[in-house]
């Protein structure tokens, strides 16, 4: 019941962040405008309100849950509180991904960029499901992921380095420092396919996320299919993370950040921990989204950069707590 509480909380704290995001803009719209949105939505307010800042705030609410709910099966599935999406390599293949296809000059096609991030996050996923499937080591796991992240983060800088315009280059860091800016309903609506797909992957590993918590031997006699639920664990972050890295580009430190926040709440077992991650990551960069927006600078900050500025400490908290326990 606790857990449901809390959970019930996170949900109504989200539906308060996001009514501020859609109260909140550059065009101050009056009580009488916002009614006027409501029942005409073809007028001015209207337009603002449900063209322009709505899909904003969906799009920033469903990328936070799927990059908190893959931080969380990150953690749960290698054992470690400082693992989070970017580990395994799938946002950096997703980020060369939408490089490649940027300086290949497919960004003028709709969809090209996203289904090229996509692609990209597939791949790198599933190498680290197969070897997901063959080794229980989550050391293996996190060495082969660093070594992937490494590999797509300098094939992304090579991207850089030979492309034939400046104009791609901007348009690459632009994409690569993360942002929900100018989504539309059908952006949504096309990322969302493959997270839900990955929510369900995930849904269905829990049982084995929980049972990986009692040791590698217990989970073998659990009579489990233990390399099978890790495959799946694997899958689902990878598909959940590609598609937010599709959607809004490279957003750090939600998905670290977001269990951690809730873990004391909701508990350390895995399996509870899902849905209270995926609720307050979402919560984590609705904020995140609001404070870029309201920050009075000439250009608008990027989202990537303000999770990184607030991400960055909570890291080096985790850390420190991390090597606390490692020396008891």
């Amino acid at each position: 019941m606790r857990g449901q509480g809390f959970n019930l909380a996170l949900a109504l704290g989200l539906l308060c962040v996001l009514a501020l995001a859609l109260l909140l803009g550059e065009s101050h719209l009056t009580a009488a405008q916002i009614a006027h949105a409501f029942s005409d939505r073809s007028s001015g307010p209207g337009e603002i309100l449900w063209g322009i800042r709505a899909p904003r705030a969906v799009a920033a609410v469903v990328v936070g849950a799927a990059l908190g709910l893959s931080g969380a099966v990150m953690q749960g599935l290698l054992r470690n509180p400082l693992a989070d999406p970017g580990v395994l390599g799938v946002s950096a293949f997703a980020g060369l991904g939408a490089a490649l296809a940027i300086a290949g000059g497919l960004g003028v096609a709709p969809g090209a960029v996203e289904a090229a991030a996509l692609l990209g996050a597939l791949a790198a996923g599933a190498l680290v499901a197969g070897l997901a499937a063959r080794f229980q080591e989550p050391e293996v796991l996190i060495l082969f992921g660093v070594a992937l992240s490494a590999f797509g983060s300098a094939a992304t800088a090579l991207v850089f380095n030979l492309s034939p315009s400046p104009v791609a280059t901007t348009e690459v860091m632009a994409w690569l420092l993360g942002s929900v800016e100018n989504r539309d309903w059908p952006q949504i609506g096309w990322a969302a396919v493959p997270m839900l797909a990955g929510l369900a992957l995930s849904l269905y590993a829990a049982r084995g996320l929980s049972m990986m918590t009692l040791g590698e031997e217990t989970a073998q006699l659990s009579g489990l299919p233990m390399a099978r639920l890790r495959t799946c664990a694997v899958a689902g972050a990878s598909l959940l993370a590609g598609a937010a890295v599709a959607l809004a580009g490279i957003i750090g430190f939600v998905g670290l950040a977001a269990p951690h926040l809730v873990r004391q709440a909701a508990g350390n077992e895995p399996a509870r921990i899902l849905p209270s991650s995926a609720l307050a990551g979402a919560i984590l960069l609705v904020i995140a989204d609001i404070i870029a927006r309201e920050v009075p600078t000439e250009v608008q900050l990027k989202i990537g950069v303000v999770t990184a500025l607030f991400g960055a400490p909570l890291f080096a908290l985790a850390a420190w707590r991390a090597s606390r326990s490692w020396r008891t």
